[in-house]
Protein backbone atom coordinates (compact mmCIF):
# COMPACT_ATOMS: atom_id res chain seq x y z
CA UNK A 1 0.00 0.00 0.00
CA UNK A 2 1.78 3.43 -1.02
CA UNK A 3 1.28 6.58 1.38
CA UNK A 4 -1.73 8.67 1.20
CA UNK A 5 -0.75 11.87 2.37
CA UNK A 6 -3.28 14.15 0.91
CA UNK A 7 -5.92 12.07 3.47
CA UNK A 8 -4.60 14.90 5.92
CA UNK A 9 -4.04 17.46 3.23
CA UNK A 10 -7.97 17.43 2.58
CA UNK A 11 -9.48 20.54 3.95
CA UNK A 12 -8.07 23.81 5.49
CA UNK A 13 -9.56 22.35 9.15
CA UNK A 14 -7.20 19.15 8.71
CA UNK A 15 -4.30 21.06 7.06
CA UNK A 16 -4.40 23.36 10.10
CA UNK A 17 -4.84 20.70 12.49
CA UNK A 18 -1.59 18.81 11.14
CA UNK A 19 0.32 22.12 11.25
CA UNK A 20 3.61 21.33 12.56
CA UNK A 21 5.20 25.24 12.55
CA UNK A 22 3.43 28.06 13.63
CA UNK A 23 5.13 32.01 13.97
CA UNK A 24 3.23 33.55 17.14
CA UNK A 25 3.45 37.35 17.25
CA UNK A 26 5.38 37.02 20.41
CA UNK A 27 7.98 35.46 18.04
CA UNK A 28 8.55 38.66 16.34
CA UNK A 29 10.63 41.58 17.05
CA UNK A 30 10.46 44.87 15.17
CA UNK A 31 13.28 47.60 14.56
CA UNK A 32 12.95 50.90 15.05
CA UNK A 33 15.08 53.50 13.78
CA UNK A 34 15.54 56.83 15.74
CA UNK A 35 16.67 59.78 14.44
CA UNK A 36 17.64 63.19 16.03
CA UNK A 37 15.25 66.05 15.47
CA UNK A 38 11.68 66.87 15.50
CA UNK A 39 8.47 65.84 13.65
CA UNK A 40 10.28 63.31 11.73
CA UNK A 41 8.22 60.35 10.54
CA UNK A 42 10.21 59.48 6.80
CA UNK A 43 10.12 56.70 4.92
CA UNK A 44 13.13 54.43 3.57
CA UNK A 45 13.35 54.72 0.53
CA UNK A 46 14.87 51.34 0.42
CA UNK A 47 12.39 49.34 2.73
CA UNK A 48 8.70 49.72 2.06
CA UNK A 49 6.78 50.71 5.16
CA UNK A 50 9.81 51.11 7.73
CA UNK A 51 9.95 54.41 8.83
CA UNK A 52 12.97 56.86 10.68
CA UNK A 53 11.24 58.51 13.87
CA UNK A 54 12.28 61.17 16.25
CA UNK A 55 11.40 60.63 19.58
CA UNK A 56 8.55 63.22 19.71
CA UNK A 57 6.78 61.05 16.61
CA UNK A 58 7.62 57.17 18.70
CA UNK A 59 4.01 57.66 19.71
CA UNK A 60 2.60 56.46 16.44
CA UNK A 61 4.74 53.10 16.27
CA UNK A 62 4.41 52.63 19.70
CA UNK A 63 0.61 52.18 19.26
CA UNK A 64 0.34 50.45 16.13
CA UNK A 65 2.78 47.95 17.84
CA UNK A 66 0.08 47.82 20.62
CA UNK A 67 -2.45 47.61 18.41
CA UNK A 68 -0.92 44.17 16.70
CA UNK A 69 0.07 42.65 20.25
CA UNK A 70 4.11 43.11 18.56
CA UNK A 71 5.52 43.57 22.42
CA UNK A 72 9.11 44.09 21.55
CA UNK A 73 11.59 45.94 19.61
CA UNK A 74 15.25 46.66 18.74
CA UNK A 75 16.89 49.57 18.62
CA UNK A 76 18.95 51.83 16.55
CA UNK A 77 20.24 55.15 16.52
CA UNK A 78 20.94 57.22 14.02
CA UNK A 79 23.06 60.29 15.69
CA UNK A 80 23.30 63.56 13.92
CA UNK A 81 27.30 63.70 15.50
CA UNK A 82 29.51 61.22 14.65
CA UNK A 83 33.27 61.39 15.44
CA UNK A 84 36.43 58.62 15.59
CA UNK A 85 35.47 57.18 18.86
CA UNK A 86 31.71 57.32 18.40
CA UNK A 87 30.82 59.16 21.77
CA UNK A 88 27.34 59.40 20.92
CA UNK A 89 26.59 56.06 21.31
CA UNK A 90 27.47 55.74 25.31
CA UNK A 91 26.43 59.26 25.81
CA UNK A 92 23.62 59.18 28.45
CA UNK A 93 21.45 61.52 26.73
CA UNK A 94 22.13 60.13 23.15
CA UNK A 95 19.48 59.07 20.41
CA UNK A 96 18.98 55.67 21.91
CA UNK A 97 19.15 55.98 25.31
CA UNK A 98 16.38 59.01 24.83
CA UNK A 99 14.32 56.53 23.25
CA UNK A 100 14.30 54.12 25.87
CA UNK A 101 13.54 56.19 28.81
CA UNK A 102 10.58 57.87 26.47
CA UNK A 103 9.23 54.08 25.52
CA UNK A 104 9.41 53.03 28.56
CA UNK A 105 7.12 55.97 29.68
CA UNK A 106 4.91 55.95 27.28
CA UNK A 107 4.43 51.91 27.38
CA UNK A 108 5.91 50.00 29.91
CA UNK A 109 5.08 47.12 28.17
CA UNK A 110 6.97 46.95 25.72
CA UNK A 111 10.45 44.99 25.57
CA UNK A 112 13.09 46.56 24.47
CA UNK A 113 16.45 45.56 23.23
CA UNK A 114 18.90 47.72 22.44
CA UNK A 115 21.56 47.07 19.78
CA UNK A 116 25.30 47.70 20.70
CA UNK A 117 27.07 48.62 18.09
CA UNK A 118 29.99 51.88 16.90
CA UNK A 119 29.31 51.56 12.99
CA UNK A 120 25.91 54.02 13.52
CA UNK A 121 27.65 56.67 15.65
CA UNK A 122 32.10 56.25 13.92
CA UNK A 123 32.79 58.84 11.65
CA UNK A 124 34.31 56.12 9.38
CA UNK A 125 31.45 53.80 9.82
CA UNK A 126 33.35 50.59 10.91
CA UNK A 127 32.35 48.91 14.34
CA UNK A 128 34.97 49.92 16.58
CA UNK A 129 38.30 51.97 17.35
CA UNK A 130 40.61 51.87 14.80
CA UNK A 131 44.32 51.69 14.96
CA UNK A 132 47.37 53.35 13.67
CA UNK A 133 47.35 50.99 10.48
CA UNK A 134 43.00 51.77 9.92
CA UNK A 135 42.28 48.25 11.56
CA UNK A 136 39.82 47.97 14.20
CA UNK A 137 41.39 47.35 17.50
CA UNK A 138 39.63 44.28 19.23
CA UNK A 139 40.51 45.14 22.54
CA UNK A 140 40.55 48.29 23.17
CA UNK A 141 36.74 48.37 21.44
CA UNK A 142 35.51 46.13 24.25
CA UNK A 143 36.00 49.12 26.28
CA UNK A 144 33.84 51.27 24.68
CA UNK A 145 31.11 48.51 23.81
CA UNK A 146 30.90 47.84 27.40
CA UNK A 147 29.93 51.93 27.97
CA UNK A 148 27.47 51.58 25.23
CA UNK A 149 25.99 48.42 27.13
CA UNK A 150 25.93 50.24 30.54
CA UNK A 151 24.85 53.52 29.38
CA UNK A 152 21.81 51.29 27.88
CA UNK A 153 21.24 49.80 31.04
CA UNK A 154 21.43 53.31 33.20
CA UNK A 155 18.99 54.34 30.28
CA UNK A 156 16.17 51.04 31.37
CA UNK A 157 16.80 48.92 28.55
CA UNK A 158 15.61 45.28 28.89
CA UNK A 159 18.21 43.54 27.03
CA UNK A 160 21.45 44.42 25.07
CA UNK A 161 22.18 42.84 22.14
CA UNK A 162 25.88 43.55 20.71
CA UNK A 163 26.50 43.58 17.05
CA UNK A 164 30.26 44.17 16.78
CA UNK A 165 31.85 40.59 16.46
CA UNK A 166 34.75 41.64 18.28
CA UNK A 167 36.20 38.77 19.92
CA UNK A 168 35.64 38.14 23.45
CA UNK A 169 32.68 40.68 23.86
CA UNK A 170 29.69 38.78 24.95
CA UNK A 171 32.39 38.27 28.40
CA UNK A 172 33.86 41.83 28.64
CA UNK A 173 30.22 43.32 28.59
CA UNK A 174 28.62 40.61 30.85
CA UNK A 175 31.45 41.90 33.39
CA UNK A 176 30.82 45.36 33.04
CA UNK A 177 26.97 44.98 33.50
CA UNK A 178 27.37 42.89 36.33
CA UNK A 179 29.62 45.76 38.13
CA UNK A 180 27.61 48.04 37.31
CA UNK A 181 25.04 46.15 39.25
CA UNK A 182 22.84 44.89 36.43
CA UNK A 183 23.39 41.30 36.75
CA UNK A 184 20.06 40.84 35.63
CA UNK A 185 20.08 42.06 32.46
CA UNK A 186 20.35 39.44 29.39
CA UNK A 187 22.25 39.28 26.78
CA UNK A 188 21.71 38.13 23.10
CA UNK A 189 24.91 37.82 21.06
CA UNK A 190 24.80 38.79 17.34
CA UNK A 191 26.59 35.20 17.37
CA UNK A 192 26.89 34.08 13.93
CA UNK A 193 26.75 37.37 12.11
CA UNK A 194 27.74 37.02 8.10
CA UNK A 195 29.60 39.67 6.39
CA UNK A 196 26.54 39.61 3.75
CA UNK A 197 25.54 41.38 1.11
CA UNK A 198 22.08 41.28 1.97
CA UNK A 199 22.50 43.68 4.61
CA UNK A 200 21.92 46.85 2.17
CA UNK A 201 19.19 48.86 2.75
CA UNK A 202 20.09 48.47 6.24
CA UNK A 203 23.12 50.72 5.48
CA UNK A 204 20.99 53.30 4.14
CA UNK A 205 18.57 53.25 7.15
CA UNK A 206 21.47 53.40 9.76
CA UNK A 207 24.02 55.73 7.19
CA UNK A 208 26.67 52.88 8.86
CA UNK A 209 28.07 51.80 5.30
CA UNK A 210 32.14 51.47 6.54
CA UNK A 211 34.03 54.31 4.47
CA UNK A 212 36.88 52.46 3.45
CA UNK A 213 36.98 48.25 3.20
CA UNK A 214 34.90 46.56 4.50
CA UNK A 215 34.18 44.49 7.91
CA UNK A 216 35.42 41.08 6.57
CA UNK A 217 38.23 41.12 9.29
CA UNK A 218 35.20 40.73 11.49
CA UNK A 219 32.20 39.41 10.93
CA UNK A 220 32.02 35.94 9.05
CA UNK A 221 32.57 34.49 5.69
CA UNK A 222 29.73 33.58 3.93
CA UNK A 223 31.36 30.16 3.24
CA UNK A 224 31.47 29.02 6.30
CA UNK A 225 29.79 26.80 8.48
CA UNK A 226 31.70 25.10 11.23
CA UNK A 227 33.28 28.61 12.58
CA UNK A 228 29.83 29.67 13.03
CA UNK A 229 29.14 26.67 15.49
CA UNK A 230 32.57 27.91 16.98
CA UNK A 231 31.63 31.37 17.47
CA UNK A 232 27.99 30.42 18.98
CA UNK A 233 29.97 28.06 21.38
CA UNK A 234 32.38 31.14 22.47
CA UNK A 235 29.10 33.53 23.25
CA UNK A 236 27.78 30.61 25.12
CA UNK A 237 30.94 30.05 26.98
CA UNK A 238 31.24 33.90 27.90
CA UNK A 239 27.23 34.39 29.15
CA UNK A 240 25.04 35.01 26.10
CA UNK A 241 21.50 34.53 27.25
CA UNK A 242 20.13 34.33 23.20
CA UNK A 243 22.42 33.65 20.36
CA UNK A 244 21.63 34.78 17.12
CA UNK A 245 22.33 34.03 13.32
CA UNK A 246 22.07 36.76 10.93
CA UNK A 247 20.77 36.94 8.24
CA UNK A 248 18.11 34.37 8.01
CA UNK A 249 16.93 33.02 4.79
CA UNK A 250 20.08 32.46 3.14
CA UNK A 251 21.11 30.73 6.37
CA UNK A 252 18.64 28.41 7.46
CA UNK A 253 21.14 25.60 7.28
CA UNK A 254 23.28 27.31 10.13
CA UNK A 255 19.83 28.38 12.07
CA UNK A 256 19.52 24.94 11.83
CA UNK A 257 22.77 23.80 13.08
CA UNK A 258 22.68 26.27 15.78
CA UNK A 259 19.63 25.23 17.40
CA UNK A 260 21.22 21.93 18.32
CA UNK A 261 22.69 24.42 21.42
CA UNK A 262 19.26 24.18 22.85
CA UNK A 263 19.80 27.86 23.83
CA UNK A 264 17.42 30.47 22.71
CA UNK A 265 18.05 31.60 19.43
CA UNK A 266 17.23 34.63 17.65
CA UNK A 267 17.34 34.99 13.25
CA UNK A 268 17.32 38.29 11.94
CA UNK A 269 15.55 38.70 9.01
CA UNK A 270 17.78 41.42 7.21
CA UNK A 271 16.94 44.30 5.28
CA UNK A 272 17.81 42.92 1.85
CA UNK A 273 15.81 39.68 2.72
CA UNK A 274 12.67 41.58 3.40
CA UNK A 275 12.95 44.54 0.36
CA UNK A 276 13.66 41.92 -2.19
CA UNK A 277 10.12 40.02 -0.69
CA UNK A 278 8.48 43.52 -0.97
CA UNK A 279 9.61 43.96 -4.46
CA UNK A 280 8.58 41.07 -5.67
CA UNK A 281 4.71 40.97 -4.10
CA UNK A 282 5.19 44.94 -5.28
CA UNK A 283 6.06 43.73 -9.36
CA UNK A 284 3.35 41.02 -8.84
CA UNK A 285 5.73 38.59 -9.28
CA UNK A 286 5.12 36.78 -5.92
CA UNK A 287 2.02 36.94 -3.95
CA UNK A 288 1.93 38.66 -0.42
CA UNK A 289 1.86 35.45 1.48
CA UNK A 290 5.53 34.56 0.44
CA UNK A 291 6.53 36.79 3.52
CA UNK A 292 4.39 34.68 5.83
CA UNK A 293 6.19 31.23 4.24
CA UNK A 294 9.48 33.02 4.45
CA UNK A 295 9.25 33.27 8.67
CA UNK A 296 7.77 29.92 8.46
CA UNK A 297 10.81 28.82 6.96
CA UNK A 298 13.07 31.04 9.85
CA UNK A 299 10.76 29.11 12.24
CA UNK A 300 11.00 25.83 10.80
CA UNK A 301 14.50 25.44 10.72
CA UNK A 302 14.47 26.35 14.84
CA UNK A 303 14.89 29.68 15.50
CA UNK A 304 12.49 30.73 18.50
CA UNK A 305 12.64 34.33 17.70
CA UNK A 306 12.80 36.22 14.60
CA UNK A 307 13.34 40.34 14.44
CA UNK A 308 11.95 41.17 11.23
CA UNK A 309 10.75 44.58 10.03
CA UNK A 310 7.46 42.54 8.48
CA UNK A 311 6.35 42.47 12.08
CA UNK A 312 3.22 44.72 12.32
CA UNK A 313 1.77 43.58 8.87
CA UNK A 314 2.79 39.45 9.18
CA UNK A 315 0.01 40.14 12.43
CA UNK A 316 -2.72 42.14 10.20
CA UNK A 317 -2.39 39.86 7.35
CA UNK A 318 -2.70 36.95 9.70
CA UNK A 319 -5.63 38.99 11.55
CA UNK A 320 -3.99 37.63 15.11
Amino acid sequence: MFYRGRRLRKNPTIRQMMKETVVHKEDLILPIFVVEGNNICREISSLKGVFHYSIDRLDEIIEQMQSAGILSCILFGIPDHKDHCGSEAYNDNGIVQQAIRYIKAKAPDIYIIGDVCMCEYTDHGHCGILNQEGDVDNDTTLTYLCKIAVSYAKAGIDMVAPSDMMDGHIQAMREALDQAGYVTLPIMGYSAKYASSYYGPFREAANSAPAFGDRKSYQMDCANSKEAMREIEADIEEGADIIMVKPALAYLDIIKQASAYHVPLCAYQVSGEYAMLQMAVAQGLMNESVLDESLLAIKRAGADLIITYDALNFVKRNQL
